[in-house]
């Protein structure tokens, strides 16, 4: 196991090539020397990032089931004390 550490530009690069470009990540980790454990763990960061910024942009809605459930049961005043 090698504890060879790689600058962000690299990595940047590696996920850029498979994200971005469609190669695998087998190929793109042989052609630039670093192992595919490596590149795919740096992949699926950044996918989760995007991931979480995208589920961080969406807009907060009750869902359908839950609207129906308080139309169906509608809470009154009093009903907790």
């Amino acid at each position: 196991m090698s504890n060879k550490r790689y600058v962000p530009e690299f990595k940047d690069e590696v996920v850029k090539q498979v994200v971005e470009l469609g190669h695998s990540v087998q190929e793109v980790s042989e052609r630039l020397g670093v192992s595919a454990h490596s590149a795919y763990k740096w992949v699926k960061a950044v996918k989760q990032d995007k991931s979480d910024t995208d589920q961080a942009e969406l807009p907060t809605r009750p869902s359908r089931s839950s609207e129906r459930l308080r139309y169906v049961n509608p809470m009154k005043p009093g009903d907790f004390g």
